[in-house]
């Protein structure tokens, strides 16, 4: 999407379906989440009613962070020393996951965090290591997603979500050192 789209929407889902969702996925959506998606929902997001849709995106974060990891492009050495297989390196990934905050779809590969479970978690565009802050939260989002990524200064501190975050930052340094 360029910065002059406009955001186009369609009408919120019920309680009971957002209620579904989460049960089915197993995720709890932050309440501005909830309140966003019973209002109304972007056109180009993802529709919680498509379950195979759903998966593919929620699947999608462990696929492309493996794709790094096997070529080299991520591996932390507080994970230990890089495995000889690509089994015991994907292994390895799924714990680290396992533990970190879960992901939830939102569009495309923009995704946000469910934990804390509270308003105002960041947005996170993650595509393997290619990993940043789109928003640092959903209004934010909107406005730098529908209006220009840097059409507005970014706040000097953005919530600190584990693993995510520090993905974030380590590629900025990574890219900044490039």
């Amino acid at each position: 999407m360029s910065g002059n789209d406009k955001v186009r929407w369609t009408k919120g889902s019920t309680q009971s379906e957002l209620d579904r969702a989460q049960r089915r996925f197993g995720l709890a959506f932050p309440p501005d989440l909830v309140a966003l998606l019973k209002q109304r929902r972007p056109v180009d997001g993802h529709d919680w009613m498509d379950e195979r849709a759903i998966r593919r995106a929620l699947d999608w974060l462990f696929e492309s962070l493996r794709h790094s990891v096997g070529h080299g492009r991520l591996w932390w050495s507080e994970w230990g020393t890089w495995p000889s297989s690509a089994r015991a390196r994907e292994e390895t990934l799924r714990q680290i996951l396992s533990r970190a905050p879960k992901l939830i779809p939102f569009i495309a590969h923009r995704y946000l965090p469910e934990q804390p479970h509270e308003a105002g978690n960041p947005v996170f565009s993650i595509y393997g290591i290619d990993a940043i802050y789109y928003g640092a939260n959903l209004g934010d989002y909107f406005e730098r997603e529908f209006t220009g990524w840097n059409s507005k200064p970014w706040p000097v501190e953005i919530k600190y979500i584990p693993f995510w975050s520090e993905l974030v930052e380590r590629y900025a340094e990574d890219r900044n050192t490039s």
